[in-house]
């Protein structure tokens, strides 16, 4: 019975060790692509496969230079830094005491599992049936600016941050709030001094998320700031894509150094992701 048992365990690590090597491949080989492709000479791109998958005969540094040029990178990165900074400390606040609200009060109260279910059935509604009735609202009421996409971004994740703020919620004994309301403190104190303080790993698993929404978003910024100089970094890598072709090494330089900036804050925060996901998204 043991060797069957030992056989099962070795075929079912042999099938996990598969999958995580297939998994490896799929990230590993698109950012093999772009590091080659980003340090090429244009000459040097070919249409056949081999010639994509070589190493360049000379190390080109320049396009980075050259596509922080065209992409006037410090300006894109600062518009982008501050739109999806002052998204994700708006969309921690907010939606946390939105979950904390909702996740509280639905097990017993049906008006609040209304607006639960009312809130997520947002995350189905496509971006494309409201760009257009959005784009004209933002013109009407001068938002049609930086200030515009931070107030549409954090309305369009508060139904994915709010169930996995009220899924993590499920996980807080109410013993603690209890003590703390006999102690005479007040929701609001109860919620700063120890709820919010304890929801650190969902913090960090929502502000992963929100920026990588926001940084990687080309859309929204196009549709709400177009013409202005408030240019993201996605925005302006639009530069490298011209009706008679595009600049992949420029391109694929620029992509690069855009991705930098979202590692480091993933790296920063990654320590409280799994838990925060694994609490929140599965009990929710």
């Amino acid at each position: 019975m043991s060797n069957v048992k030992t056989k099962k365990i070795g075929k079912a690590n042999i099938f996990l060790t598969v999958l995580l090597f297939i998994g490896c491949l799929t990230v590993l080989f698109p950012l093999y692509m772009t590091i080659i492709i980003a340090l090429k000479q244009p000459q040097e791109m070919t249409n056949d496969i081999a010639g994509a998958l070589s190493f360049p005969s000379t190390w080109s540094f320049s396009n980075f230079s050259e596509a922080m040029e065209v992409t006037h990178f410090w300006r894109s990165l600062f518009n982008s830094l501050v739109i999806c900074a002052v998204t994700i400390i708006l969309s921690i606040l907010v939606h946390s005491m939105a979950g904390y609200a909702i996740g509280r009060n639905m097990a017993h109260k049906k008006g609040y599992r209304f607006i639960y279910y009312y809130i997520v059935s947002g995350m189905f509604v496509p971006f494309a049936i409201l760009m257009m009735p959005l784009v004209k609202q933002t013109a009407i009421l001068g938002l049609d600016n930086k200030l515009g996409v931070i107030i549409l971004y954090v309305v369009f994740y508060m139904p994915m941050n709010v169930m996995l703020y009220s899924g993590y919620l499920k996980n807080v004994p109410l013993a603690m709030e209890e003590a703390a309301n006999i102690d005479g403190a007040s929701t609001w104190k109860t919620y700063w001094t120890i709820i919010f303080p304890m929801m650190k790993p969902m913090h960090a698993t929502v502000a992963v998320l929100t920026a990588l929404g926001t940084w990687n978003d080309v859309m929204t910024p196009l549709v709400i700031m177009s013409g202005t100089e408030n240019t993201t970094l996605p925005l302006a890598q639009l530069n490298f894509q011209t009706q008679f072709g595009t600049n992949y090494n420029l391109a694929f330089a620029s992509y690069l150094l855009a991705l930098i900036p979202i590692l480091i804050f993933y790296i920063f925060c990654q320590k409280q992701i799994i838990s925060g996901v694994a609490n929140g998204a599965v009990k929710g």
